[in-house]
């Protein structure tokens, strides 16, 4: 499913869990009065310290506004920011650092796709795919894109474990759609899409995929020239950086061919009231002042995911989804949504027919913090029938001891609420 960049995902871990966990401040800090067990991952991953630093080194020692700038602050900060553009090239394999644009996170990355790659490629008739298991950001993006261009949807079905019909998607392909919008991970099922497999299909029609990757970048490594995918979005608040920032990866010659999502400073070549021309990649797609200390924080962030070893993330939190697999399904009252056979790690479930938020609120109280409702993904629940879930996520900063109390909570909350 994964190529891995030997490169970036040989390193282990040489501290122990304790060792790491000490890297993130707020770990370390009590809810109502117990140890905080942070199990809310997949909305946004904690910050350790060196990330924390970066960004306040840069707004005490070297805030400028970058490019342009011929003084000293604005050089050094610009810099900053441009190691950071090539940091991220070298986390994905991209071919060009040009191909890398900074937005502020995934969602605004795929409204840019959205709007500019309709504007270009888009007609009357056309159709854009996208599947059941789609994020809000995912879906309402393509279906203004939609309603503007005189376009449509198609949507791949999933079944009931929450896997995509492959059969079904191989119907809905024809030459109506010209692009695939799916996720790389599912933010609420935590199923992982054979997202090569789609890819090959589409691109055998001439067909462009654009991946969500916000819930499979803090994982395992990407390779977006193995995978050869088109277009790729992803957060940096989901991979232990700050929130406002993240990366919108597309390849060169069909971002030449897009034109601006936003106009103003830095994307233009030449401004006159007649006409103006715009700027080379990956500028073009970067109008106003950037996020810099975020991009700086993002760019900690991934050397700080690199120091661990993608390697070790990702069999660490296998470890930690099977053992809180084997622990909740002995609670009897526990039913799981969505049991996809190829997974990352999140874990969707119901109490009986209590409702998700009553108990994630017993939960809170425990000082256990989770997420409960539709998850930004309410197709979803309608297909299943339900109100939403509660959901479990996990980082490698995780520990079993933290899911021991989980499922003593969720046990507590089964009989309190009957």
């Amino acid at each position: 499913m994964f190529n891995d960049n030997d490169t970036l995902t040989t390193k282990k871990a040489h501290r122990g869990i304790d060792q790491i966990r000490a890297d993130f401040p707020i770990l370390q800090t009590t809810v109502y009065g117990h140890p905080l067990v942070y199990l809310d991952n997949a909305a946004t991953t904690q910050k350790p310290n060196v990330v924390l630093k970066a960004m306040d080194d840069y707004y005490k020692i070297y805030n400028s506004n970058i490019h342009r700038g011929v003084h000293y602050l604005s050089q050094k900060a610009t810099d900053a920011f441009e190691v950071a553009r090539r940091r991220v090239q070298e986390y994905i394999n991209a071919k060009h650092e040009h191909e890398i644009i900074f937005t502020k996170g995934t969602t605004e990355a795929i409204n840019l796709v959205a709007s500019s790659f309709g504007k270009r490629y888009v007609k009357p008739g056309d159709t854009i795919m996208i599947s059941e298991l789609e994020h809000h950001s995912n879906i309402i993006p393509w279906q203004l894109m939609c309603e503007d261009r005189g376009a449509s949807l198609k949507v791949i079905p999933i079944n009931e474990k929450g896997e995509l019909k492959m059969e079904a998607f191989d119907a809905l392909l024809d030459e109506t759609v010209k692009l695939v919008a799916v996720s790389f991970v599912s933010n609420t099922l935590g199923t992982v899409n054979p997202v090569k497999e789609i890819i090959e299909k589409a691109h055998a029609r001439n067909i462009p995929v654009m991946l969500d990757a916000a819930q499979a970048i803090q994982h395992v490594g990407i390779d977006v020239q193995f995978l050869d995918v088109d277009f790729l979005a992803f957060s940096g608040h989901k991979m232990y950086g700050p929130t406002g920032v993240g990366v919108l990866y597309g390849k060169e010659s069909l971002l030449n061919e897009m034109p601006p999502y936003q106009g103003g400073g830095e994307m233009i070549k030449t401004v006159s009231f007649e006409k103006s021309t715009y700027n080379v990649l990956p500028f073009k797609f970067e109008a106003g002042t950037p996020n810099v200390a975020e991009v700086i924080g993002l760019e900690v962030a991934i050397n700080y995911i690199n120091s661990i070893g993608l390697d070790f993330i990702r069999e660490r939190e296998q470890q930690l989804i099977t053992y809180a697999l084997g622990q909740l399904q002995e609670i009897d009252e526990l039913r799981f949504i969505g049991e996809a056979a190829e997974r990352a790690a999140s874990i969707s479930f119901l109490v009986g027919d209590t409702h998700p938020f009553d108990v994630g609120e017993l939960l809170d109280k425990q000082g256990i913090a989770v997420r409960t409702g539709h998850h930004c993904t309410e197709p979803l629940m309608n297909i299943f029938k339900i109100p939403g879930t509660v959901r479990a996520s996990f980082a490698f900063y995780n520990t079993e001891e933290e899911i021991d109390k989980l499922v003593k909570g969720v046990k507590k909350a089964a009989v309190l609420l009957g």
